[in-house]
């Protein structure tokens, strides 16, 4: 051990000699190690630290699932739970509806050409248990079998024009069709149908229709942004600023105007807030906004249409949340392919969490549509 310890000093020694008698700088050098057994802890070689930091993980609650709908947590017994698309009268006289504040997404479109082109509502209901009273309902046209199926949702309403016939015998589409209860509320007798307390879970199984997912179900619609991390359209392509959006829908005059203290759109229609007696009167309102331009094609001369959203692609519209607008466009293949919406750059959509409302507009009527 002593003759190690000299040779590293003469090592050491020799080593500065050489460079003084160079006339250089002076600079320290570290002794020449001939035994790394010698070496001191300090002079060893040390083992890369390990990253100590946690993983982030997703938040979980217990019993409780993201829905696929909203995002939103809701019970896990709901996981595999299909949800129910209900048709909503949407004339003058079906007012106050009742229960539309429950459901997730809410459809609108031209319903008609006739009757200044009358809209109607098509509502996405996961947690249709819940439901105490729903509507008025009225009858379904073909455009809501094309979208019904991107959810795998069973149809409720109340009869339809023969042009649904062919769209019944798809084994894609579920249906419950009228016999729902009655309400006496002094209006004429086809504004008085709704969907009261257990009756859709009782008429699934009288019907013998699943009331889970079933083998036509093509997975969850929406790609959502985690809470922490809500979308900001602000630094996206187009971006406008966006706290009113005024629809073309002339008969009833469909609005939707921001709140930034809840940071969603309230709708409003016939000069008026929709409020929903069902739930205390709250108002209709929604996160995320979409809208799409669409062709029609109309039967016949009583006005019964469809909108031609089939095989359609890079058609434009509309993605509003959070008081901004962006242009976008949508393509939609099958009946139970999701209707996708596309940014200026081509990607998908991400959707906030919360409410969704969805607009058909008519390309005849696209350059009226208002949104500022």
């Amino acid at each position: 051990m002593k003759k190690k310890t000299l040779l590293l000093f003469l090592s050491a020694v020799l080593a500065c000699t050489a460079l003084t008698g160079c006339g250089g700088k002076e600079e320290e050098v570290a002794p020449v190690v001939t035994d790394v057994s010698d070496a001191t802890a300090e002079e060893t070689e040390q083992e890369p630290e390990e990253d100590t930091e946690a993983p982030v993980e997703e938040e979980t609650r217990e019993g409780m699932y993201r829905s696929e709908l909203t995002n939103e947590w809701i019970d896990e017994s709901l996981q595999n739970q299909r949800p129910v698309a209900i048709m909503v009268d949407n004339e003058k006289t079906a007012l106050l509806h009742y229960g539309l504040t429950q459901a997730d997404i809410v459809y609108e479109m031209m319903n008609s050409t006739a009757n200044g082109e009358i809209t109607r509502f098509m509502a996405i209901v996961k947690d249709w248990n819940q439901i105490t009273q729903f509507g008025s309902i009225r009858s379904v046209r073909p455009t809501n079998f094309m979208i019904a199926p991107e959810y795998n949702a069973v149809v409720v309403h109340d009869g339809g024009p023969f042009y649904i016939d062919p769209y019944l015998k798809n084994p894609w589409v579920d249906h419950l069709s009228g016999g729902f209860a009655r309400i006496q509320n002094g209006k004429p007798r086809e504004f008085t149908e709704y969907v009261t307390t257990g009756e859709i879970e009782k008429r699934l199984k009288s019907a013998g229709i699943s009331s889970e997912y079933n083998e036509y179900y093509p997975g969850p619609h929406w790609q959502f942004a985690g809470e922490a991390n809500p979308v900001d359209l602000s630094s996206l392509s187009g971006v406008l600023d966006c706290t009113t959006v005024d629809l073309p829908f002339g008969h009833n005059g469909s609005q939707l105007d921001y709140d930034a203290a809840s940071n969603t759109y309230l709708y409003s229609e016939y000069g008026m807030k929709h409020t929903d007696p069902a739930n205390g009167s709250k108002q209709l309102a929604f996160t995320n906004v979409l809208i799409a331009n669409a062709t029609h094609t109309q039967y016949d001369s009583n006005g019964y249409m469809q909108f031609n959203i089939l095989e359609q692609n890079n058609r434009s519209g509309y993605y509003i949340t959070g008081g901004k607008a962006i242009p976008v466009t949508w393509s939609k293949g099958h009946d139970m392919d999701p209707m996708r919406f596309y940014d200026a750059d081509g990607n998908l959509i991400t959707l906030n969490t919360g409410k969704t409302y969805v607009a058909l507009v008519s390309d005849s009527r696209w350059d009226e549509l208002v949104v500022e």
